[in-house]
């Protein structure tokens, strides 16, 4: 089992930058593939971006494709995402997750339902 905190969130204008941090307990958080999700006020939690177990495969949702990048630092137990050119519609409170099964990850990691743990989210505003 994993427990996942998310930091880093916080109000920004339009145009700004931020990096969200998931900070992960445990020592196995290599075998998990990792995820960023969001979800804005009346709206359904969507996909943001995801990244293998080594992090060498990356996965954006096309509004965020060249302005955020995932990462990951297996040494220090973390997951980043970094966030420019932030825009309005990016206000959300943003959730980490982590997938333990390789399959389920590869065949769905657009959806909640491939990810087995997720954080209590972080919110970021975007200011226009």
């Amino acid at each position: 089992q994993v427990q996942l905190v998310e930091s880093g969130g916080g109000l920004v204008q339009a145009g700004g930058s931020l990096r969200l941090s998931c900070a992960a307990s445990g020592r196995t958080f290599s075998t998990y593939a990792m995820g960023w999700f969001r979800q804005a006020p009346g709206k359904e939690r969507e996909f943001v971006a995801a990244l293998t177990w080594s992090g060498g495969i990356t996965y954006y949702e096309d509004s965020v494709k060249g302005r955020f990048t995932i990462s990951r630092d297996n040494a220090k137990n973390t997951l980043y995402v970094q966030m420019n050119s932030l825009k309005p519609e990016d206000t959300a409170v943003y959730y980490c997750a982590a997938g333990r099964d390789r399959w389920r990850f590869n065949a769905r990691y657009y959806y909640a339902d491939a990810y087995d743990y997720w954080g209590q989210g972080t919110q970021v505003t975007v200011s226009s």
